[in-house]
């Protein structure tokens, strides 16, 4: 590019800006709410071989792929492939479709975060206890039925429809706290990373500190080494079942944020010598650190809560035996208790089963664990407000982090089009959260949080998936890797000891063959996991105070269908459209210059090569030529 473009990009004040935003990008909700459930659903310890195996050959190639073509082209996803070849340009509007789609209702999460912590200052936390119902003679049926935690979550906070078809219309808490969370994401972007790269040394390193402080409260919490032992517990069996790569593959991909256009947009503004093989590194491993970190702290609250509702089982059940055997009180203490039915017949007095690891098995994953399960633990500690506060506050940071590099991922591709030209940075992006905000309103009815399962799993799955594996294929195969490696070796530097020689090998095994061939089996796997499972989603009730199965009605399908298309159509229509004017305009003719000399070769020369190029010409066919590629 002409050296003028290049010198008006922005760049980071230093590396730890970068490091710190990359970190919090790949870092988000998923990891605290997601990734303990799976792994103590897989196995346990055992889930962890084809976890990091998974992401030696899928997630630190593509996550490489992604920073060193943001870096070695300084673009968004859009100006990206569309250097590296004209055939491809599709693959970043699908990212920026997905980016947008994902922006609307992740930040939905963001306002529900904002619901929790304004609620975690009231004495006592107002899920603690039922509330009355209308005649102040008992409590609410539905949270009777239900629990407290359970009631708050469903009716206080989301006031949830009993179906997806059925709006239930705007709730006015939660659209106060969406209007406060695009405020705060405004604001906190307004200068792109000249204002996010500021914000982050915060919101990157909170959650941290409140995942260590959770540690050390939790460890010392009465059955926490119950909780960790029971999620470690390794089961190799399971490593049989394909299901559990399917999941580990699953699980790397979607944790390192990949395919989104955020990585690509954060690399696009290093220094050009920036050495990007040892930011894949750092990013994917602190990334899988923080999984396993978080899934130590949950599973150490969640041992401490299982063991108080195991006492408090077995305090029902000896009240039980005291009354039937006619027994004095204290006769039976919880620690004697085995010991008793060991040596007495009480079948006949239909006990409640009584096992900690039952309940360890109720724990849930995604909202419901934070929002209902840890919320329920934390009722249990002393000073609940305040690890309410810290739990919440840490999940916001999360939630923000994540938003950054979903809206860079939109914005940048937009401004590499020439939007700057035209508009200034903050009016596009106060548009962009105006459109996406009246879009996010969707998502505070009482149907909301069934729509934003819709538009994760289609918008933020399948297509994902799709996209990374034609940024392999166009990097190994189509603008071929042994020249990839090239462009990028001269931007950082030989391989001149034996690791940086190891990880060019480790590259040019994984990218142009095993990592796609991993992700074509991943995918055809997600495929056929989503098509052979029924249609159906799970909806609160509030009659039964529980979630009922219900099949998705034909305009939610429809909706579905509608996303995953969207964010994949781009792709084969952007490469039948370029064979097209190939065919039909074979030359363009611009100096005698073909079309193909604008793709990723002529680009990615030094600034004195390309200041070269436009030796000699006017500066009006400059233009011609920097527009037409």
């Amino acid at each position: 590019m002409p050296e003028k473009a290049d010198d008006e990009r922005p760049q980071w004040d230093n590396k730890a800006q970068f490091l710190l935003t990359c970190v919090g990008f790949a870092v988000g909700l998923g990891n605290i709410w997601r990734f303990p459930y799976i792994l103590q659903k897989n196995g346990g310890g055992a889930f962890l071989i084809p976890y990091f195996i998974m992401l030696i050959i899928e997630g630190i190639p593509l996550l490489y792929v992604e920073l060193t073509a943001g870096q070695l082209l300084r673009a968004g996803s859009i100006g990206v492939w569309r250097k590296i070849n004209k055939y491809v340009g599709g693959i970043g509007i699908c990212s920026m479709s997905v980016s947008f789609l994902i922006g609307v209702y992740y930040n939905t999460i963001i306002a529900w975060c904002i619901w929790y912590i304004c609620n975690s200052f009231q004495e006592p936390l107002p899920w603690k206890n039922c509330p009355l119902d209308e005649n102040m003679t008992g409590y609410t049926p539905e949270c009777g039925l239900s629990s407290p935690s359970q009631y708050f979550w469903y009716r206080e906070t989301l006031d949830v429809s009993s179906a997806i078809d059925i709006g239930g219309g705007i709730k006015p808490h939660l659209l106060g706290c969406l209007i406060l969370a695009w405020i705060i994401v405004l604001f906190a972007i307004s200068k792109g990373i000249a204002s996010s790269g500021k914000v982050v040394y915060f919101t990157a390193t909170f959650p941290y500190i409140v995942l260590v402080i959770f540690l050390g409260r939790g460890l010392s919490l009465e059955g926490a080494g119950v909780g960790v032992n029971y999620l470690f517990s390794a089961d190799f069996s399971q490593l049989a079942n394909p299901s559990i790569w399917l999941t580990a593959a699953t699980q790397i991909f979607f944790s390192l944020s990949i395919a989104f256009g955020g990585m690509i947009a954060f690399s696009s503004y290093n220094p050009r010598d920036n050495n990007c093989e040892r930011d894949t590194l750092i990013v994917s491993l602190v990334n899988s650190f923080t999984s396993i970190l978080a899934s130590v702290v949950v599973f150490s609250v969640l041992g401490f809560k299982a063991t108080v509702e195991y006492k408090e089982c077995v305090s029902k059940n000896i009240e039980v035996i005291l009354d039937a055997k006619d027994l004095p009180q204290g006769s039976i203490t919880i620690e004697s208790y085995d010991q008793f039915l060991a040596d007495n017949d009480v079948a006949d007095l239909n006990l409640t089963r009584c096992v900690v690891e039952e309940f360890l098995d109720t724990s849930a994953s995604g909202a419901g664990l934070a929002f209902i399960v840890i919320a329920d633990a934390i009722l249990s500690m002393p000073g609940p407000q305040f690890w309410s506060l810290l739990w919440f506050l840490m999940l916001f940071c999360l939630g923000i982090d994540s938003m950054f590099g979903t809206i860079e991922g939109l914005i940048t591709p937009i401004y590499d089009l020439g939007a700057s030209k035209k508009i200034k940075q903050f009016y596009m992006i106060c548009i962009v959260i105006v459109i996406s905000f009246l879009i996010s309103l969707t998502f505070v009815q009482g149907s909301g949080t069934y729509w934003l399962d819709v538009f994760d799993t289609y918008a933020g799955g399948l297509p994902l998936l799709v996209i990374a594996f034609f940024e392999l294929i166009s990097v190994g195969w189509i603008f071929r890797y042994d020249r990839y490696e090239k462009e990028v070796a001269e931007m950082i530097g030989q391989r001149d000891n034996w690791f940086k020689k190891a990880l060019g090998y480790y590259w040019w095994a994984t990218i142009p063959i095993i990592s796609p061939l991993a992700l074509l089996a991943v995918f055809i796997g997600y495929l056929y996991e989503k098509f052979s499972s029924e249609n159906t989603y799970d909806a609160w009730q509030a009659d039964t105070g529980s979630n009922e199965t219900l099949e998705y009605p034909p305009v939610a399908v429809a909706v579905s269908a509608i996303l995953a298309v969207c964010c994949t159509m781009w792709i084969p229509v952007v490469a039948a459209y370029k064979a097209i004017r190939t065919y039909l305009f074979p030359r363009n003719i611009v100096d005698n210059t073909t079309e193909e000399q604008y793709d990723m070769p002529y680009y990615v020369n030094t600034v004195s090569q390309d200041n070269q190029a436009f030796d000699g010409m006017s500066e009006a066919d400059q233009n011609r030529k920097t527009n037409l590629a």
